[in-house]
């Protein structure tokens, strides 16, 4: 019966890894489809990025109740994995409580640390359901959320209460077996959660008790497999993803727009000739209609999103009811990535299928909302950049398509004549001062 047990367990750990690495592989080559950038330098500040922002959380803390309880949750999922480990290697060896004989006494104390996550996470889910469907936090609620996005957060929070509840029921029924002195349950002492439930199993028969604890036993590392297969196909996949992400964030100073070599380059040659050289390739494209056009980071960016809202909520745009939603720039990106990366499984490559980001995930009206203020970057607790996709695409729809409002055009014109964007000749610049 071990041995079948041991096969079973091997067979559906392998089969839960093959499916997860073979879906991070596609979301690798996803986002190695945009352009490249260069994020090597000042590895000191990058590793403090990191440390700070995905790893401290460091803006979470702006609003230090709901920080709390987010950090709660993280520390959960981090430190409760030790747990996971050992149910992993129990499964594997066909042992119980592996790491008792080594941990002595100092394992009860871990097991009552997991227990006092376990119960805060389970807490804090609740909580976190209630600000969504109780209280409607505005940002949880918003038009960006309907339908799928919506119920990707609800499963993710109930499968962290069935987890919980699981590991606590198990802990419950082994200890209820401790107690009757049935053969490879070993001697842990009390603990400090799930005690409170053994006594409901005080006169449960030593039979019903194993069958509860190897059903919650498996239920619990089994939806863990399937937790970990769900994370690729959702905004939770921010787990893993915030730390690079935090990692390559850009360090120039806030709201500096990264200007395109081959425009400045054009107007370098068209104020000194001389300096144009004889076989310049032409310049390649402008700005960015779909995801390919856009950089790998900006990419990534679109995978680390976890909705939260807090960039549309800063949002001045936003906040004045116009179209403009930075979470849905970021949403519909990774959704336009998402089709891609499908395109290609299909069909070995990328065969084009009559649709860009520009146009049929983000319209026009988006994108000229943009006040470029930069509180959407601000406001990301991992240092997401939905403004470099925007910038990128109004650069496409103005280089490219010759599409921008008449007041625009009058600017621009006016900046080609006359070197500024009022309506005045250089020569009478200055008369104003003397009026």
């Amino acid at each position: 019966m071990h041995y079948l047990q041991q096969g079973l367990f091997v067979l559906s750990a392998g089969l839960a890894i093959f499916l997860f690495a073979k879906k991070a592989g596609q979301i690798k080559r996803n986002i190695l489809l945009g352009r490249d950038a260069n994020f090597s330098d000042r590895s000191g500040e990058r590793w403090k990025n990191m440390f700070l922002l995905a790893f401290g959380q460091k803006k979470m803390f702006q609003n230090p109740m709901v920080a709390v309880l987010h950090f709660i949750i993280y520390a959960g999922f981090l430190i409760i994995n030790i747990e996971v480990l050992e149910i992993f290697l129990d499964g594997i060896l066909g042992t119980h409580r592996l790491f008792l004989p080594v941990l002595g006494s100092f394992y009860t104390f871990l097991i009552n640390s997991f227990e006092l996550l376990a119960l805060g996470v389970l807490i804090t889910c609740v909580i976190f359901l209630t600000r969504r469907y109780g209280i409607k936090v505005k940002r949880l609620v918003s038009r960006d959320l309907t339908g799928w996005p919506k119920s990707d957060a609800t499963i993710i929070l109930v499968t962290e209460i069935v987890l919980m509840s699981l590991f606590l029921t198990m802990n419950a029924a082994d200890r209820s077996l401790q107690l009757q002195g049935v053969e490879g349950y070993h001697e842990t002492g009390g603990f400090i959660v799930s005690n409170y439930l053994v006594s409901a199993f005080s006169t449960w028969s030593s039979t019903s008790l194993i069958v509860l604890e190897r059903t919650c036993w498996w239920l619990h590392i089994l939806g863990i497999f399937a937790f970990l297969n769900y994370l690729p196909w959702s905004k939770h996949l921010h787990i893993i993803l915030a730390f690079p992400n935090a990692y390559f964030a850009r360090l120039e100073t806030p709201g500096k727009i990264t200007n395109m070599p081959s425009v400045q380059n054009e107007v370098l040659y068209a104020m000194q000739p001389e300096l144009a050289p004889t076989d310049a390739a032409a310049p390649g494209k402008f700005g960015a209609k779909d995801v390919m056009d856009l950089t790998w980071k900006n990419l990534l960016d679109a995978y680390s999103c976890t909705e939260c809202g807090r960039c549309s909520s800063q949002c001045p745009a936003n906040l004045t009811g116009k179209a403009l939603s930075p979470r849905k720039i970021m949403m519909a990106t990774r959704d336009r990535l998402e089709m891609v990366g499908e395109n290609i499984n299909k069909n070995g490559s990328f065969v084009p299928d009559g649709k860009t980001l520009l146009h049929d995930f983000i319209t026009v009206e988006e994108l000229r909302a943009c006040t470029t203020c930069n509180a959407c970057v601000e406001a990301c607790p991992v240092s997401i950049s939905p403004l470099e996709i925007i910038i990128d695409m109004r650069r496409a729809l103005i280089m490219e398509d010759s599409n921008a409002p008449q007041e625009w055009n009058s600017m621009f014109s006016n900046v080609e004549n006359n070197f500024a964007p009022w309506k005045f000749s250089p020569d009478d610049r200055d008369a104003w001062v003397n009026s």
